[in-house]
């Protein structure tokens, strides 16, 4: 039976793993591999993007390669067994990274990381507890360290020649999935620079009414548009795979921030509908 599975990515905060499901949603093999947290100083936590996607090729061919090993049916294997690859990721976690080598200029700046607080700050006017609503009707957020725009303007305020590359067209920013989506779809050789809904109403610039960067904000923030993803739908063909360990032409096609993976999992599809994950 061609595309027999779907390959799920969840690239966590504390962890990587890939899952293997079959056609009738059962779980035919895993790999999980966990990746280093730094934190170079007090409130301060980052993740290594490199690592990260070390770690997720490694556990996608390990996943593979077990559910390869562990078909009874007899037949012979598939060319290529895999229907699509969906990603699943931690979500306001921010990297930067160059489009030409695809290294990442700094860090990644995970979610928790509170170094931003001065920026945001600032941009509530000097005062979180007055100002801290100021762009809540357009993206439903406070002002608030947890959120990945901020982040992307710490790095370019102060990782030096980064403002500079960004404003040359060099950087791309993405959280997470757009990391992953880039790297599986080819990375410097056109690989797809995307993201979905769930994880762009999590950047602080994103207009939840338009489905679209928000011009000012991004403004307000001093990030160069260029560096932006294009903002798509959850479920969709985002691109094909291109990378070394993996079948090659296999469907991107779905995309979600954990938490929103986890209440469209546990079908909180009605509105009132609420559910609680116990992760990091």
């Amino acid at each position: 039976m061609a595309g027999q599975w779907v390959l799920a990515i969840d690239q966590g905060t504390t962890s990587s793993r890939a899952i293997v499901f079959d056609r009738a949603g059962r779980v035919v093999a895993s790999a999980q591999e966990e990746h280093r947290q730094v934190m170079p100083r007090p409130g301060w936590v980052e993740h290594d993007p490199l690592e990260i996607w070390g770690n997720v090729r490694e556990v996608a061919e390990r996943a593979l390669a077990s559910a390869e090993a562990s078909a009874v049916d007899g037949a012979e294997p598939e060319a290529c067994p895999i229907a699509a690859v969906g990603v699943a990721n931690q979500r306001e976690t921010a990297v930067v990274w160059d489009k030409t080598t695809g290294r990442p200029v700094h860090n990644a700046i995970v979610w928790q990381d509170t170094r931003t607080l001065g920026i945001v700050t600032e941009l509530a006017g000097g005062d979180l507890s007055a100002g801290g609503d100021r762009y809540r009707d357009r993206t439903g957020l406070p002002l608030s360290t947890y959120f990945a725009g901020p982040k992307v303007k710490w790095i370019l305020d102060n990782v030096p020649g980064a403002r500079a590359d960004a404003e040359a067209g060099k950087l791309l920013f993405g959280t997470i999935d757009t990391w992953l989506i880039w790297n599986l779809t080819g990375g410097v050789d056109g690989g797809v620079h995307v993201t979905d809904v769930t994880n762009a109403s999590r950047t602080l610039m994103m207009d939840l009414r338009a489905l679209a960067w928000d011009d000012a904000i991004v403004a307000d923030l001093g990030i160069p548009p260029s560096m932006l993803p294009a903002i798509a739908s959850s479920s969709q063909v985002y691109g094909l795979t291109r990378v070394d360990g993996l079948p090659t032409g296999v469907p991107v096609a779905g995309d979600l921030g954990d938490q929103q993976a986890a209440a469209f999992g546990q079908a909180a599809f009605t509105p009132g509908a609420a559910k609680n994950t116990y992760g990091t």
